[in-house]
């Protein structure tokens, strides 16, 4: 039988959409990739350019297009949107960003035929929710990149403190995608070892909150210094794309419309969760402490209160 060609398309040609691109098209995860921008022309030279570096990556057509070429899609990326400036938390976006995701998302029902959706574009909590509700489509369907990215720098800083290989470092951070997010410090282990016995067997006098400090803030570090965050973002986009189109079911901390998860409902935050073709195909009713299960609803409920606010 016949396999069915795979296809991706990135809605926004930016620093971050470009850089999905360059990351996906490296990977060789899907047959076609279409990037669409409002400006047709920076589409355009991107696709160019990732195009004439192809045949170190194997047959794909990488082209620009426009929202009618997202028909077919397996994976419809949102990156859409302004940058975070020096200073600026990603909740002052919102105001910004709200009214480009919901015409974003109206394009793209008008000729969504199938496929998930996943947001990049921040706030993106909020965005996620916005467009799950906007766009009508089945619970799930829409997920965003969420903690993914904070967890991989969380890991990062363990393993540079623990010295230690960070594939063998494992753990990860839930909630917003931003300042309220928290460590599951329960989670954290060593190949297998718990992360406290790790430590007092090598000696090492580990400052938890430093390393979630660090966390929180390596975003706004980055964009300080070079104006953006886009590579490690594109290569968690990636890995989350490679998860959907091959069906995976690998439990990432993405974040998703929420249903009495810990109580929370109707608000979009990242918990641990099995991403497939489908999108988000189920939560994962994670073995929280009572302390950060209690900073999960916190975290949950002001990212409700600012939807409010929004009136979203």
């Amino acid at each position: 039988m016949e396999r069915k060609p795979t296809k991706i398309s990135i809605i926004g040609a930016g620093a971050v959409g470009s850089a999905v691109a360059f990351s996906i098209a490296t990977q060789r995860l899907v047959s076609e990739i279409v990037i669409i921008d409002v400006n047709t022309e920076k589409a355009e030279g991107e696709a160019m350019d990732i195009s004439h570096g192809i045949i170190t990556m194997g047959t794909m057509n990488i082209h620009s297009g426009s929202y009618a070429d997202v028909v077919d899609s397996d994976l419809i990326i949102i990156t859409a949107g302004v940058g975070r400036k020096p200073g600026e938390t990603r909740l002052d976006l919102a105001n910004k960003n709200v009214a480009i995701a919901r015409d974003v998302t109206r394009n793209i029902m008008k000729y969504y035929n199938g496929g998930a959706v996943m947001v990049i574009s921040n706030p993106v909590d909020v965005i996620t929710y916005l467009v799950q509700k906007e766009s009508g489509l089945p619970a799930g369907r829409v997920f965003g990149t969420g903690t993914v990215l904070d967890s991989a720098r969380f890991r990062y800083f363990l393993s540079v403190r623990l010295g230690a290989d960070i594939r063998n470092v494992h753990g990860f951070t839930a909630g917003e995608h931003g300042e309220s997010q928290f460590a599951v410090w329960i989670s954290v282990h060593l190949s297998g070892m718990r992360l406290d016995s790790f430590c007092a067997k090598r000696g090492i006098l580990l400052d938890k909150e430093e390393v979630m400090k660090d966390t929180v803030s390596s975003g706004a570090q980055v964009i300080k210094r070079k104006g953006v965050t886009n590579y490690a973002i594109a290569a968690i986009a990636a890995e989350l794309a490679g998860t959907v189109v091959k069906n995976k079911r690998s439990i990432f901390s993405v974040t998703s419309v929420l249903h009495d998860y810990y109580g929370i409902n109707d608000v979009a935050v990242s918990v641990p969760s099995f991403v497939g073709d489908e999108g988000v195909v189920g939560n994962l009713v994670y073995d929280f402490t009572d302390e950060e299960a209690e900073k999960l609803r916190g975290s949950a409920a002001q990212l409700r209160s600012f939807l409010n606010s929004l009136h979203i």
